[in-house]
């Protein structure tokens, strides 16, 4: 069983930087894959990122390629998403995920657990 709590949302202008963390419960946290998804108001979950449980391998949409970088540290039992040159888009509720796999996932139902969400919201 894993527990997964997010922070670090809030409010930023277009072209800035937020980091967010997750905070993960539970002993075998490095042996899940784990990964970020964010749902905008009236739109569909969707996938940002996602790492492997060894944080050797790591997937990206292509809408934040090259601006966001998912890391872990699994002595911390944490994942984080760096988020730089921000744009109002990138305006949504993101969600922390764990699934009981080695390698990442895009597909949300491949990800056992969930945190509460963090509010993202990009001014232009």
């Amino acid at each position: 069983q894993v527990q997964l709590v997010e922070s670090g949302g809030g409010l930023v202008q277009a072209g800035g930087s937020l980091r967010l963390s997750c905070a993960a419960s539970g002993r075998t946290f490095s042996r899940y894959a784990m990964g970020w998804f964010r749902q905008a108001p009236g739109k569909e979950r969707e996938f940002v990122a996602a790492i492997s449980w060894s944080g050797g391998n790591a997937y990206y949409a292509d809408s934040v390629k090259g601006r966001f970088t998912i890391s872990r540290d699994n002595a911390k039992k944490k994942v984080y998403l760096q988020m730089n040159s921000l744009k109002p888009e990138d305006t949504a509720v993101y969600y922390c995920a764990a699934g009981d796999r080695r390698s990442p996932s895009v597909w949300w139902y491949e990800y056992h657990y969930w945190g509460q969400g963090t509010q993202v919201t990009v001014s232009s």
